[in-house]
């Protein structure tokens, strides 16, 4: 799979997303960017984020993934230094 498929499955999931995946053959990093993220705990955001993944998880084609999960205001924040 191509890491951009799985940002494109992620922004279909999750509502105003913009998601970027890196990595290489099965350990992978996502940055989700969405305001839906608001009010939710670190834990809620990366569970709605492992739920669109899961069958790829569950199939080892994603064996390690780290979620960096954050809304508009807070990416905007932390790359403001």
């Amino acid at each position: 799979m191509r890491m951009d498929f799985y940002s494109d499955q992620i922004e279909q999931s999750i509502a105003g997303s913009k998601a970027t995946v890196t990595g290489d053959g099965s350990k992978f990093e996502a940055l989700v960017i969405s305001d839906s993220f608001a009010d939710l705990s670190t834990l809620k955001r990366h569970k709605l984020v492992y739920a669109v993944l899961d069958e790829y998880i569950k199939s080892g084609a994603i064996h390690a993934l780290t979620i960096k999960a954050h809304t508009d205001a807070e990416w905007t924040e932390q790359q403001a230094g």
